[in-house]
C-alpha cells in the first residue's frame, strides 16, 4: 500500500479524535518548524474554519499535560484581555485550542504519540526575515502588547517546559563540561572563540543576578521571539503571537534581546564571512518603538535598564550553546556541514563584538524611546 495513503489515513483518524466542524478536503504538512510535526486541515467550506493539527515532539518538551496546561492557562488569560472583541476577532488575535472528544486538550495516540489542534489563522503570514521598519515597528507591538497582557498573570500558574532555557550560568557550566570532556577532539580548533566566551562570562550574569536579588521582576515571557513567531496580517500589522511553547517566568530582557538578536543582524545566522556582518541601527529603532509603544505602562525602569544587556546576552548564549554542541559533536542542532555549528558561533561572537561596539547608541535609543512613550502616557 502507497506509505501517503496509509500517512493521510492516519491523519485523518487522528483529526477524527478532535472537535472539528469541517468535512475535510485535505492534509498536508505545514509550515518550517524544527520540533514539532504540523500538518493543515483544509476545509470543504471556505467560509469554515482550516485546522493545524500538530504532533508535540515529547523528546524536547518532556511533560507534554505540563506544557498544555501553560498554553491553555496563557490563551485563557489572553481571551479574557479581549473578551470585548467579537468572536470572530478574538480567534484572530489568540491561538485557539481544539478540545478532543473527551474535552482533553491533547491526545496521546497508541504509539505515545501526543497531538493537539489549533485554528488555522487564514490571511496571516510570516517572514523568517524583516526587511521593513513597518515589519520591525509591528514585530515589537506584537510582544510588546504580549509581554503587557500577561504582566499581570501569576507567574506560578506557568512552569518551566525546557528547565534553565535561557539560564546563562547552566549554559556555561555546560559549556565548560564540553570543554573538560573534548568528546570529538575538537578543543584545538577553537581557542579563540572558547577565549572570548570567558574573557566576557561574568558580564553576562548581570540580568540573572539582578532576578536574583528582585532588582528585576520576574513576568510571564515567550522565550523564542524570533519574528517568524508573530503572525501579520495582509497589510503587515501585527495579528497574532505564536509558538507559545516556551512561554515561562523569566526577564522581559530574554524577549527583547532575542527579537533584536533576529532583526539587527544584516548577516545570516551562520555567516562564514563575518567581516560582512553589520548593525541595522534603523530596524533596531523601529522594533524599539513598537515594543515599547506596549510596554511602557507596565515597565520598571530597571527593566528598561536591562534591554541593552539582553541584547549582548541573547546572540552570547547563542553562541555558547552552538559551540557547546560543536565540542560534544553536535548531537543537538541540525547542521549541514562538519563546520556548521562553528559557523554559527562565530557568527553570534561577531554579532556580539558589533553590539558591544554600539551600546551606548543603542541604549540611547532605547532610554530616548521610553521616554518619548513615557511623556506621551
Amino acid at each position: 500500500m502507497d506509505s501517503s495513503f496509509q500517512t493521510e489515513q492516519l491523519l485523518l483518524a487522528l483529526a477524527s479524535e478532535f472537535r472539528i466542524e469541517a468535512r475535510i478536503a485535505a492534509i498536508t504538512p505545514f509550515g518550517s518548524g524544527h520540533i514539532n510535526d504540523t500538518y493543515r486541515i483544509r476545509n470543504n467550506n471556505p467560509e469554515g474554519h482550516d485546522y493545524l493539527l500538530q504532533r508535540i515532539n515529547h523528546h524536547v518538551f518532556k511533560d507534554v499535560p505540563l506544557l498544555m496546561n501553560n498554553l491553555l492557562n496563557v490563551t485563557r488569560h489572553l481571551q479574557k484581555k479581549l473578551a470585548h472583541l467579537p468572536q470572530s476577532a478574538l480567534e484572530k488575535n489568540v491561538l485557539t485550542i481544539i478540545e478532543t472528544n473527551y474535552s482533553q486538550s491533547y491526545y496521546l495516540d497508541p504509539d505515545g504519540n501526543y497531538w493537539r489542534m489549533f485554528y488555522f489563522l487564514k490571511d496571516t503570514r510570516s517572514y523568517d526575515q524583516v526587511t521593513t521598519e513597518k515589519q520591525a515597528f509591528e514585530g515589537g507591538k506584537a510582544f510588546g502588547k504580549f509581554q503587557a497582557d500577561l504582566a499581570d498573570m501569576d507567574t506560578e500558574l506557568i512552569k518551566d517546559t525546557i528547565p534553565n532555557f535561557h539560564n546563562i550560568e547552566f549554559r556555561l557550566q555546560n559549556f565548560e563540561k564540553a570543554i573538560e570532556n573534548n568528546q570529538a577532539d575538537r578543543i584545538r580548533e577553537v581557542l579563540p572563540e572558547i577565549e572570548f566566551i570567558r574573557t566576557r562570562a561574568n558580564s553576562m550574569f548581570e540580568i540573572l543576578e539582578s532576578g536574583k536579588n528582585k532588582t528585576l521582576p520576574l513576568r510571564i515571557v515567550h522565550n523564542d521571539t524570533k519574528f517568524n513567531n508573530v503572525l501579520l496580517d495582509t497589510d503587515d500589522k501585527a495579528q497574532c503571537v505564536i509558538d507559545l511553547d516556551t512561554v515561562m517566568p523569566g526577564y522581559v530582557a530574554y524577549d527583547f534581546g532575542d527579537s533584536i538578536r533576529t532583526i539587527i543582524n544584516s548577516a545570516a545566522e551562520d555567516e562564514a564571512d563575518t567581516t560582512t556582518i553589520s548593525l541595522n541601527l534603523n530596524l533596531f529603532q523601529a522594533y524599539t518603538s513598537g515594543y515599547l509603544q506596549q510596554s511602557v505602562p507596565f515597565l520598571e525602569k530597571a527593566e528598561v535598564d536591562s534591554l541593552v544587556k539582553g541584547v549582548l546576552l541573547l546572540p552570547y548564549i547563542q553562541a555558547v550553546r552552538f559551540l557547546t554542541d560543536f565540542l560534544e559533536g553536535d548531537i543537538y542542532f541540525k547542521i549541514h556541514s562538519p563546520e556548521h555549528n562553528l559557523l554559527r558561533t562565530r557568527a553570534q561572537l561577531a554579532l556580539v563584538k558589533k553590539l558591544e561596539e554600539n551600546r551606548e547608541t543603542l541604549d540611547h535609543i532605547i532610554q530616548d524611546t521610553w521616554q518619548y512613550y513615557k511623556l506621551k502616557n
